[in-house]
């Protein structure tokens, strides 16, 4: 493994779900890891996957450049993770994920770093969801500020924090209907975190090709049904699949989005509206996982791992030969 010490990398939205994974990969090739976060203080997690003082988190805020600044003095290379499915209070997509993406990235120009950026698949000025509209912008701010920075595009991702399987199968305990939003049609590609991960730290190592918008997905590609029918067989359970049409799916979030954490949000619902899949071109061009030399995980591999404890018994369920 190559000894990275010397090489200083700054994470922004390092303490989130796929940012702990980034961590993660970055400590095991020996870098030294700066994490800026809003809150260090809920950062302490990260500090165990490396070695004593090789992880350290600091205050950064993307709506203050000079706080920026600070997080990116002496780092060669700025990973931009930050990114919100909700919006609340100032924490808003435009503000986050477009704007705030301009921000690390002229801050990254301006001290002559590398820039990996983690937008998402439909990221889309055309898209119906803002929060894809906003993701589109953000990569054509880096792009316009660091032309070679390089930028990915996963799926929907799975791994033992995930807000998706865990989500649905904590549902799915709770209630005994499931709803199929839009009749439970659309696509999904589910990549495992950890793939996405290893292509990150991978380019930090100087793989991958600068200037290049990679499209992250799993092995499979399966309709919305068919997610909440594997989640349903593998925690055991039998529910009634409801299909529901997006008119009144969206009436539905208009009232839920108002609650603290809402299960659903009118511009989640209109994310649903498009399939969330690896493109043809993508695949052609080789800007996929296959071109960094990852071969993705399936779910069937890793979500089982996780989702036993929403089974009746949990692990000590025995299933029947």
């Amino acid at each position: 493994m190559t000894n990275n010490l010397n090489t200083l990398v700054t994470i922004f939205g390092g303490s989130g779900f796929l940012g702990r994974h980034v961590v993660r990969a970055l400590a095991k090739r020996h870098y030294r890891i700066r994490v800026a976060v809003r809150r260090p203080d809920l950062a302490g997690h990260l500090q165990p996957l490396g070695r004593v003082g090789q992880i350290h988190a600091v205050q950064a805020n993307l709506r203050f450049p000079a706080s920026v600044e600070d997080a990116v003095l002496d780092a060669s290379i700025v990973i931009n993770l930050a990114g919100i499915l909700v919006e609340r209070g100032a924490q808003r997509f435009d503000i986050v994920q477009a704007a705030g993406a301009g921000v690390v990235a002229r801050t990254a120009a301006k001290a002559g770093a590398r820039m990996i950026h983690v937008s998402a698949i439909g990221a889309d000025e055309a898209s119906p969801s803002r929060y894809a509209q906003s993701k589109a912008r953000g990569e054509a701010a880096v792009l316009s500020l660091l032309p070679e920075a390089t930028i990915f595009r996963p799926s929907i991702m799975f791994g033992p924090e995930d807000t998706f399987f865990n989500r649905f199968a904590a549902l799915a305990r709770l209630s005994p209907v499931l709803p199929l939003i839009g009749g439970g049609h659309t696509r999904f590609q589910p990549v495992f975190v950890g793939d996405v991960a290893s292509a990150i730290a991978r380019t930090a190592d100087g793989g991958g090709t600068p200037g290049t918008i990679y499209e992250l997905g799993g092995p499979e590609v399966k309709t919305f049904k068919e997610l909440m029918e594997f989640i349903l067989t593998t925690i055991e359970r039998r529910r009634l699949l409801a299909p529901i049409p997006f008119g009144l799916a969206e009436l539905q979030a208009g009232i839920m989005q108002l609650l603290p954490d809402p299960p659903l949000t009118r511009d989640q619902v209109a994310l649903l509206k498009r399939d969330n899949v690896v493109s043809e071109a993508a695949q052609r061009e080789g800007r996929t996982l296959a071109a960094l030399g990852i071969d993705p995980a399936s779910i069937a591999a890793v979500v089982p791992t996780y989702l036993w404890r929403f089974r009746k018994t949990g692990q000590f369920h025995v299933r029947a030969a």
